[in-house]
């Protein structure tokens, strides 16, 4: 029951982060930058928390690190908080929500054993649907900037291939270290970004703002720091497929967030899109696994 709880408290918090990342983002840093701050706060953490080395046992393994700071961290955050720039968080945080029928899809071609029945087809089409109005917003035609829902389908490939790479690891070594390291290689790997196209250019003094260091604080030490901990742990014992069900959760959270923050118009078509991905995808989820 306690991995259920921190997996619900993790979906929680994500679901106010893109609402944060927002706030940072007309502050004046860009999405690489937050990132950076944020994965550099929890790396601090968890060296704080597990002040202890591994020996990595091979080559395999350490690859399997930097794909997991790559796609889990890298990747991931810049297309979501790019995202951010073209739409609004409501709708990234509700494309985002299809992440447990995409994990489900992958699951079932890459993990061994799990296979999917007739209600994951129904639910994942219901919650189709959802995703389709909320996007639309009531409008017929297809005149819509691509370029943030784009960018958010490309986030959420790269979260379900860093939970098929997470899986791999967790029984060989502390899921403390595990989450250790991927904050590492998500900073490395953001490096070239930084010297080659986006150069860190927030002004020091910037950071003396109690709105910046707060929402970055919060950003770093427990939606990366913490959660990535709880949710890590939640996959090593609940399994994927179950600890992403969670995410259902986040669309409520950012659509109340982001009303009451971002003043953010909460339209009859957004509560109809919401009532059916929530629905679709928690219809997915019953009996559509069988273990083998």
């Amino acid at each position: 029951m306690k991995y259920h709880i921190i997996a619900t408290f993790t979906a929680l918090v994500w679901g106010s982060t893109l609402v944060s990342s927002k706030v940072l983002l007309t502050a004046g840093l860009t999405p690489a930058e937050i990132m950076t701050c944020r994965f550099s706060l929890a790396y601090i953490l968890m060296w704080i928390l597990y002040p202890h080395t591994h020996k990595i046992d091979d080559w395999h393994d350490e690859f399997i690190f930097f794909l997991l700071g790559f796609f889990g961290g890298t990747l991931y955050f810049l297309t979501e908080n790019t995202a951010l720039y073209y739409t609004q968080s409501t709708n990234v945080a509700l494309i985002c929500a299809t992440v447990p029928i995409v994990t489900a899809l992958a699951s079932h071609l890459f993990i061994k054993g799990e296979r999917f029945t007739y209600p994951f087809f129904i639910g994942s089409t219901i919650a189709f649907i959802g995703v389709v109005m909320v996007i639309l917003n009531g409008t017929l035609v297809l005149n819509l900037n691509p370029k943030g829902d784009l960018l958010t389908i490309a986030a959420v490939t790269s979260w379900t291939l860093y939970c098929i790479f997470q899986k791999k690891l967790h029984k060989k070594y502390s899921t403390l270290f595990v989450t250790r390291n991927i904050f590492f290689y998500g900073v490395l790997t953001m490096l070239p970004y930084h010297l080659l196209i986006d150069p860190f250019n927030f002004p020091m003094e910037g950071f003396s703002s109690p709105i910046v260091w707060g929402n970055l604080c919060f950003l770093g030490l427990v939606a990366s720091g913490l959660c990535y901990y709880f949710f890590n742990l939640a996959i090593e014992h609940l399994g994927v497929i179950t600890s992403n069900k969670y995410i259902y959760l986040l669309p409520l959270v950012t659509i109340l967030v982001a009303s009451i923050v971002l003043d953010e118009q909460i339209t009859k078509y957004t509560i109809i899109g919401t009532i059916l991905i929530i629905g679709g995808l928690w219809g997915s989820s019953l009996k559509n696994f069988r273990q083998k």
